[in-house]
């Protein structure tokens, strides 16, 4: 049986997750921001859907991708050069959650429901959650968003949880400007939570969850991820 918890303190050991579906954890709690920072350092997130009851999840394998191993492809890399798009970060954070949670095409639902932009948006207020924005410039000079993502960032690890494009490259090329950033931040891991080909395409690669949990302790210091904090002017362009 699933457990059941009711506040975000008293989340199981990791251990407990199902095989299948591969790292269900639990049910209930809430979406505070602590209780979803607490998740993020023990290497658990929320993800449901609609009419759902809110699901944490651990799985193992983990997908996860070092900085410095970014692979751009040479395609990529000529529509960077050209500087097709302009890239800013926490510029548009609601823009882009919100693009982020417009329903797929190919299965017309979202897990990033109304409590989770609402919580989202409170942890990007609280300087937790940042955006990366990719903006395409009209012949009037206007910009228009065409491409993006949102995640969270503790300690030396960006969580990252979605993206979207409404123009070719457009997120790759917010992503990869991201990547950039969080070197020279001196960021150790990227947090990909499941694997997909889309990822490992840019060099991700999964390790095992004991592996993951161990490198979080290591790279964050969860009473410090806890301390409230206003919206990082190192995130802002």
């Amino acid at each position: 049986m699933l457990p059941w918890i009711k506040t975000g303190a008293d989340f199981p050991a990791i251990s407990r997750a199902l095989v299948s579906p591969n790292g269900l954890l639990c049910a209930g709690g809430n979406l505070a921001e602590d209780t979803i920072i607490t998740a993020y350092c023990s290497g658990i997130y929320p993800w449901y859907s609609q009419g759902q009851p809110i699901l944490w999840w651990s799985p193992d394998p983990r997908m996860v991708l070092r900085p410095r191993d970014l692979r751009i492809t040479k395609s990529l890399a000529k529509t960077i050069r050209q500087a097709k798009f302009s890239v800013t970060f926490d510029m548009a954070f609601e823009q882009v959650i919100h693009a982020c949670a417009a329903p797929r095409v190919e299965d017309g639902g979202t897990w990033i429901v109304p409590e989770m932009i609402a919580a989202y948006t409170r942890l990007h207020e609280r300087g937790v959650a940042h955006s990366a924005e990719a903006w395409l410039v009209n012949e009037s000079g206007q910009n228009t968003l065409v491409g993006g993502l949102y995640g969270v960032a503790l300690g030396n690890v960006f969580f990252g949880e979605s993206m979207f494009s409404r123009c070719t490259d457009a997120s790759k090329v917010a992503f990869a400007t991201l990547m950039e950033k969080l070197i020279a931040d001196d960021f150790a891991l990227i947090d990909c939570q499941q694997e997909t080909r889309h990822l490992a395409s840019f060099g991700a690669a999964p390790i095992a969850r004991t592996t993951f949990t161990q490198r979080l302790r290591q790279w964050i210091n969860l009473e410090q991820a806890r301390l409230p904090g206003g919206k990082s002017s190192a995130w802002r362009s």
